[in-house]
């Protein structure tokens, strides 16, 4: 068996001449306590030096990664390759892996085989003769030296320190730039106050200021290339009849050295933010493509780096910036604020103001995610930003038109039913209403001796009225057939009238006395009713 043992001068090669030592690891130790019990276990086959600390470095670094190194693949193709036969003893399985890829040799890795090597480790200053003791000393120590360096050192694109010094110089030139435009207006309106209400934009105000200086040289002052004719002719129209003081020569050139310092830092600030989206593309793609240069870079410099911005949570990451709106409501035991730095994002300016807390909890999400793909991928690219950013776009536009939908396969389905079999119930006015023509005059109640007629109306029995008698209207007809029929109809309508008041008695429950009484003492009423139309009859 052939041993790969890993050193910060090179590769050596052992022989393991007993193999069956590889079993008895236990007792493994006590061979290698002398010089000449380790010479007995293994012996040195091949070394291969490294030429310099820069080829350990590469050696040593593709170690770590579990690939193979350009020094490691010519001692196997030189001292391994012959004996295919045997198989290769080797501390890292990674390594093995990629090695018997691309070699086809047997590797062994396991607890066995890490005692054999530390065990080789001790005595590795007798077994390696031929290189002396100081020059293997200093090797180490460059080869550590080297590698540390490379552990700390990130790529130029990586670092975020640049990401948080541009954006905070950002911030420190707008407060200085919006103190010396208000000092140059404050200044130059006492001279010509006009302009600052014709002019509205600060870097225009600055640049005519210094053009013309006094507001004599106005009319003589071409402003065509910085204005357009309308408001270039209300400028000098302006300047002929302008309220101002005048001031001389002396303040009108500090002004014009104020405004020079304007358009110079404007210009630098302009050169600092193309700088500024450059380094978060390269840092941050996705990130930045979500919600912009500016607000990304203000939450890593809030958070203090990319990692650990990746670290906090989405809940946390909605909220920076307002850190005390936040300990103030935990305090007072009111509302938390909804939203921090990520107010400012795009997305969240084109709400409506009842759905920026819903776009603001949405955009943490995904900036969240997108922070995270940021700081641990590997190749990133701004495709998980920018998809993710289409879908809040969309999101964004069903709050606002407000045609939530339901996602389930069963809500589309009913939607669509609904759609095309729509019940639909239609109320009709009714117009009959409306006339009062063809319809029969409502009946007035009339007293018995109204116009010598009464009115034939239907009396209701109520519960516990025995002793009623219908009222009947006496009628004039001038043929005597008439008056047969009518006094045909008026007879059989009394013994119903006794069959209902006998029925009421009988629900009552009233002894038989009373019902006989009640007969007696209705049939002679009758009869002089019949008495009075006969009467009535003749008279006719």
């Amino acid at each position: 068996m052939l041993v790969l043992f890993e050193t910060s001068a090179g590769y050596a090669i052992f022989k393991l001449l007993d193999e069956s030592k590889l079993s008895q690891i236990d007792d493994l130790y006590q061979e290698f306590n002398t010089p000449e019990g380790a010479s007995s276990v293994v012996k040195l086959k091949n070394f291969f030096k490294f030429e310099d600390t820069a080829e350990a470095l590469a050696a040593t670094t593709a170690a770590i990664e579990g690939k193979l190194s350009k020094p490691l693949k010519k001692a196997l193709k030189k001292y391994v390759s012959k004996d295919v036969q045997d198989q290769l003893l080797i501390g890292d399985a990674k390594l093995g892996s990629a090695i018997r890829e691309k070699f086809d040799l047997q590797c062994v890795s396991n607890n066995n085989v890490q005692e054999l090597l530390r065990c080789i480790r001790s005595q590795m200053d007798s077994l390696l003769a031929g290189l002396p003791k100081k020059e293997m000393t200093a090797m180490a120590l460059g080869l550590a030296h080297s590698l540390s360096r490379y552990k700390l050192k990130f790529s130029p694109d990586k670092i975020d320190t640049m990401i948080v010094q541009a954006q905070c110089l950002l911030d420190d030139l707008d407060k200085e730039l919006n103190n010396y435009i208000m000092r140059c207006r404050e200044w130059y309106g006492w001279h010509f106050p006009e302009l600052g209400k014709i002019i509205t934009d600060n870097t225009l105000f600055v640049k005519i200021v210094k053009l013309i200086g006094t507001r004599d040289n106005a009319s003589q002052t071409d402003l065509s290339d910085i204005l357009p004719e309308d408001l270039e002719e209300k400028v000098k129209e302006a300047a002929e009849i302008s309220m101002g003081t005048e001031i001389s020569e002396d303040d009108i050139l500090n002004i014009q050295n104020l405004c020079d310092e304007i358009i110079s830092i404007t210009d630098y600030r302009t050169h600092l933010t193309d700088y500024l989206k450059a380094r978060m593309m390269a840092m941050a793609p996705n990130l930045t493509v979500l919600i912009g240069e500016h607000i990304g870079a203000r939450l890593i410099a809030h958070a203090g780096s990319l990692m650990n911005l990746a670290k906090h949570p989405a809940s946390t990451v909605q909220i920076f910036g307002a850190e005390k709106a936040l300990f103030r409501a935990l305090k007072t035991k009111k509302d938390t604020p909804k939203y921090g730095l990520i107010y400012h994002a795009q997305l969240v300016g084109q709400c409506s103001t009842k759905n920026k807390g819903k776009m603001s909890r949405m955009l943490a999400a995904k900036a969240a995610l997108a922070t995270r793909v940021d700081a641990f991928g590997e190749d990133v690219s701004f495709e998980f930003g920018a998809e993710h950013k289409v879908k809040l776009e969309n999101r964004l536009r069903l709050l606002e038109e407000g045609n939530l939908r339901r996602i389930s396969g069963t809500g589309k389905a009913k939607a669509k039913f609904e759609k095309y079999h729509s019940k639909s119930e239609v109320f009709s006015y009714p117009t009959a209403g409306d006339s009062t023509l063809d319809q029969k005059p409502l009946k007035r109640e009339h007293s018995p001796d109204e116009d010598g007629q009464v009115s034939a109306k239907k009396i209701k029995l109520e519960d516990g009225v025995s002793d009623v008698t219908p009222k009947k209207k006496k009628k004039i007809k001038s043929e005597p057939q008439e008056e047969a029929d009518v006094s045909q109809e008026v007879e059989p309508s009394e013994p119903v009238s006794e069959k209902k008041k006998k029925k009421k008695k009988k629900s009552d429950v009233q002894p038989e006395e009373s019902e006989q009484l009640n007969e007696t003492v209705e049939e002679p009423k009758s009869e002089k009713k019949k008495k009075k139309k006969r009467q009535s009859q003749m008279e006719e």
